[in-house]
This record gives C-alpha cells, structure tokens and sequence, in this order.
C-alpha cells in the first residue's frame, strides 16, 4: 500500500470546552448546580462565594410581567470582584442545537410538588421493611428452625408488605428432602407470628388477609368491627363491585350503617408496607421565585439555588506580582477557567430568568385563576420570543422549578397542546384536565359521570373532545372510571 500526502478543505463544528461547559451548567437541576459549584470552589482557588450582603445586592431580578420585558440592569450588574481581574469576553455562544451535540445528564427521581419556598423532606429516612422485620424477629423466641424459615418469609416480602411468594414456595424451598423434612404447617405457624409484627397486616398473601389482620388488632371497642371483619370475609367481592345494595341485605343494616362500616375498612392500609421506607430524602429547590407586587407579576432568581461567586481578590492580585514562574502560570490557568466558569454561571442565571419571566407573561392567567385559565404553550411560542432555539428552551426547563402562589411547578409544567373550541379559538389540555377534576369532584357519588358524559357537558361547554381523549386525562390524574367511584352519599 502506498502512502501519500493529501490536503483536504472542509468546515466542522467544534464545541470547544467553554462552550460544553456553559451548556451542562445550563442544563443542570439546581441541586446538581450546588455540587457543580463546590467542586468548582474545591478545585480552583480563585473562586470564591460572596458574602450574603453581596449576593443579595447583585441579585437578578425580572421588570413586572406586563411591562417591560427587559431585565432589570442593576440586579444583573456583575461590577463584583469576579471582573476586577480581567475583562471577560462576550462571545460565548449559549444558544445551539443541542439535542445533536450533548447528550442531556440523567434525570434523578422525581420529586414531590412542596408548599414552601426552600426544601422539603419527601421520604423520612430510616431502616428498611425487611431490616424492621428482622429486628422483630431477632427479639422474638424462635428455635433455628423457625428463624430459617422467618427469614425466608421474611425475603418473600415486598415493599408493599405483601408476601410475594406462595407458602408452598416457601416450604419447597425449605426442604432437603432428608430426614427432618419441614411440614408446610410449620412454615405456616411461622408465617402467622410475622404477620403479629409491625406494621399491622404485613406478610399478608392479599389485600383482603392484609385487611384483616389490621381489623384484628383494632381494639373490641371500635364501632362496627365485627360487621367490617364480617363483610371482608364473607363480601370482600360485593364491596368491590360496589354492590352496596346486597350489601346492605347481606349485612342486615341500613345505608347509613353500611356507611360507617366502610370508613372503617377505609382507614385501613392497603399498602402496609409502605409506613417504613428506607428512601433518601428528595428535594426540590426553586429556581425562580414568582409574586405579585403592586398588582404586576415579578419574577426573581433564587439566588441560594444559584449562589453569587467572586475572584478571590487576595490571588488576583498575587499574581500580578509574581514574574512568569511556574506557580505563576498555575494562577494565570486558574484565572482563565475561574473567568470562563463565571460567564457561564451568569449566561445560565440570564437564560433562565428571560425564559421564566417569558413564560410568566404567556400564562398570567393561570396565576390569576388557577389552571382552568391556562393557555396552551409549546417550545416554539417561548422560542420565537426570546429568540433561541427550541432545544434550548427543552434543556432550560427540564429540572428546572418555579415557586409561585400556587405552589411550586417545573417550568415543562406550564407547556401544553391544545384543543379547538367551537368559537374557533384554543383551549390547553391543562385546563381540560382541570375541567374534567372539576366535574368529578361536583358529581353525585351515588352516580358518578361516565368518560361520555364528561365528554358531552365539554361538548355543552364549546371544547370539542372525544371520550377516549376524557379516559386518557382522567387516567393521567390516576382518577378511576366511573364503576369504581360509585359510593355511598
């Protein structure tokens, strides 16, 4: 084979790694942003936090949501100590088609909506179902024989509580087959003293036995107990079917009383499992803060989920006075990246507020009327807008929250298709959502609203849907068909 020299013109793309960096800033929870920066403050000496007066001072802060769309120039003044040392170019590109060239990080667990401004624990973290079974069972006078056979039960159990393998599973997997061969009784007599344990109805083999095992260890006292232990024996099935007029003839009672015995078995658990959790805690941090001052909507950064960094003026200066000495050039390279990690922190923290104060003006509505009033929304409006692409607008609210007076939401939240109306206009899939919980919570228990006529009062309304388009929202906001909400008045 011969070899040979060639030219060759051509253009490419390349990111170079500012421009990665500022766009895994960009795209980063505000948790993760924490981590980012203390691993920045860890790893670089020239970085420094600034202190909370100026942090406060130099927080960025949107013009209200019906005037100018402008942000506010003296809460996005950067004439802190982090520019001092040198000016920092102003040609880092934040805008790109990113979906082709970085892929986005995993998404962690979801978090639950909370009701105030900083964090909340979601989950107590403590010892797991099975280590509290466990401990139960270490105190608990067992020969080796039955703690062989408690702790295979006790493995078979699941994070619900329930025993998620057949007793006879259990005793086959037991036996050897040799003389002291286990009787499936005795596997049976083990199981009956775990399901003693707490939490109350654990290593049941179905949610009625789970029921009952609670029911049992209520006190005699409890009104209706024995007509609740009778109607989950004998009529678990009719009050599933929501039979409650056989119910009422196989019970011997009136309505009032089959009332009063169903909220007993519904204070029940049917995950009992669940009290015990060994979850980490989830947090969700906002990163925009929304409120109304002097009747216009204000949108404002969080600056904790976002905290103020500075050069450290002490090395700035150093290295102004030392020659061209190897530690030196180690402050100059620490310089350059400090710079290049400030400007993308700050295109960030300016990105997310343009998007945010953008998204608060398309859905002023919804802040004033709740999600009824909500507009449909999708990337491209929010794009054209703010001038960006929609890829941008993709990473820049994914993991990303807004506190409002509403609660907190992720700002995808606020996205939505649309539905035509019969007057011609649009109507959000949001607030069709809304609609539909609306009329399922007004709706008479005793006869609850089919999918159909969910479909036809919308109809009545001017929102044109079809009924399969009713059962997938409803399904969406995990509401039950029709059959299973019927109950009592």
């Amino acid at each position: 084979m011969k070899q040979t020299l060639q030219l060759r013109l051509g253009q490419h793309l390349t990111m170079t790694p500012q421009l990665q960096q500022a766009i895994r800033l960009l795209q980063l929870s505000s948790l993760e942003l924490h981590t980012e920066i203390q691993e920045a403050l860890d790893s670089n000496l020239m970085l420094e936090l600034a202190d909370d007066n100026e942090a406060e001072n130099s927080s960025v802060e949107a013009a209200d949501a019906g005037g100018d769309n402008g942000v506010d120039k003296e809460a996005q003044s950067d004439a802190d100590l982090a520019m001092q040392a040198d000016k920092i170019p102003d040609d880092l590109p934040v805008d790109s088609d990113w979906d082709d060239i970085y892929d986005a990080p995993p998404t962690p667990a979801s978090s639950a909506p909370v009701d105030s401004g900083e964090r909340e624990v979601v989950h107590q973290v403590g010892e797991s179902l099975r280590e509290h079974l466990h401990w139960q069972m270490n105190l608990t006078p067992f020969s080796e024989t039955d703690i062989a056979i408690a702790e295979a039960i006790i493995d078979s159990i699941n994070d619900d509580g329930f025993l998620a393998t057949s007793i006879e599973e259990i005793h086959e997997s037991l036996s050897d087959g040799g003389e002291n061969e286990l009787e499936l009784e005795e596997v049976e007599a083990v199981l009956h003293r775990i399901q003693n344990f707490e939490p109350a109805g654990v290593a049941a083999r179905d949610l009625r036995e789970s029921l009952m095992l609670q029911l049992a260890q209520l006190p005699n006292t409890t009104d209706w107990k024995e007509k609740a232990a009778e109607l989950l024996e004998h009529h678990f099935d009719l009050l599933v079917n929501r039979d409650y007029a056989q119910l009422m003839r196989r019970l011997k009672v009136g309505e009032e009383e089959l009332k009063e015995i169903i909220q007993v078995v519904q204070a029940l658990n049917p995950r009992p499992g669940s009290q015990i959790t060994d979850s980490s805690p989830e947090y969700i941090v906002p990163d925009v803060f929304v409120r109304k001052e002097k009747g216009k909507w204000r949108v404002s950064l969080n600056m904790e989920a976002a905290p103020k960094l500075r050069i450290n003026a002490h090395y700035a200066n150093l290295m102004k006075q030392v020659n061209n000495s190897s530690d030196n050039t180690c402050l100059k390279n620490h310089m350059q990246e400090a710079k290049w990690f400030l400007k993308s922190l700050n295109s960030r923290n300016e990105t997310l507020l343009k998007v945010a104060t953008c998204i608060v003006e398309k859905q002023r509505a919804f802040l004033e009327y709740g999600e009824e009033a909500m507009k449909a929304l999708v990337l491209h409006d929010i794009a054209e807008e703010v001038e960006m692409h929609e890829s941008t607008i993709s990473r820049v609210t994914t993991k990303k929250y807004m506190h409002t007076p509403r609660g907190i939401y992720e700002l995808k939240y606020f996205f939505s298709s649309h539905v035509n109306t019969a007057s011609g206009g649009e109507c959000s899939s949001t607030a069709i959502r809304a609609l539909i919980k609306k009329l399922i919570a007004a709706e008479k228990p005793q006869k609850p609203l089919s999918d159909s006529k969910i479909a036809a009062i919308l109809s009545d309304q001017g929102i044109n849907v079809a009924r399969r388009t009713v059962a997938k929202y409803r399904e969406a906001m995990a509401i039950p068909p029709s059959n299973e909400r019927k109950r009592l008045a």
